[in-house]
């Protein structure tokens, strides 16, 4: 699928405005410069950046509340997908505050561009998400490409105390992780099938208890 055929997909499925469109290519721009130096995403997705990227991030907006006032996206790294949530979030006038969590300053300098350039309400903070001291008491959280299951499910068992819901991307392995998890953990949850690949799905998890 070239530029084009990948656009007019993510344009049929979201029904972005255009101005959406033109903010997604300024990010397409800068992401593309940047991963020359940042290693930002894997050099054979660069041609299809706006599906396996941008399409592939932005479909967790439709199983957000409308009561979820914050987002927080563990691990973001090139944005990917809170950056992308919040530009379609702008454009569906939903009002939500991203929180992008980063450890790396080069990344985090990156994410400031972008946010500076299209005007999002987002928040980069540059901290490792695996520091014993940080906590956090936000409720809702995202991560995608981050860590296996298994060490995301007891991150947040140990460090998010008001815990309401977590949507997490698993590939390939996804059935394997979540089968070795529920030996350990009670979880409730929903699973949905990605709309980038047949293999690949997001689970919501709203419970989280050890057994």
């Amino acid at each position: 699928m070239d530029r084009s055929e990948q656009i007019d997909t993510f344009n049929r499925i979201t029904q972005v405005s255009r101005e959406t469109i033109i903010s997604l290519n300024t990010y397409e721009k800068l992401l593309i410069e940047a991963n020359k130096d940042l290693n930002l995403i894997g050099n054979s997705t660069i041609k299809q950046i706006w599906i396996r990227h941008f399409l592939d991030s932005v479909q967790v907006i439709d199983f957000i509340d409308k009561n979820d006032k914050t987002l927080v996206d563990l691990g973001t790294g090139a944005g990917f997908p809170g950056l992308v949530i919040s530009i379609v979030a702008k454009d569906r006038q939903i009002p939500l505050k991203i929180k992008l969590i980063e450890k790396s300053p080069k990344k985090v300098k990156f994410l400031h561009e972008i946010i500076n350039q299209l005007r999002l309400n987002v928040e980069v903070l540059n901290q490792n998400v695996l520091d014993p001291k940080n906590k956090f008491e936000d409720d809702v959280f995202v991560t995608r490409a981050f860590k296996p299951l298994k060490l995301i499910l007891e991150l947040m068992h140990n460090k998010a105390k008001n815990l309401k819901k977590i949507f997490i991307f698993l590939g390939k392995t996804g059935q394997k992780e979540l089968l070795q998890a529920s030996k350990n953990w009670d979880m409730q949850y929903k699973q949905r099938m990605s709309v980038t690949s047949s293999d690949s799905f997001v689970i919501e998890v709203n419970k989280l208890k050890k057994k």
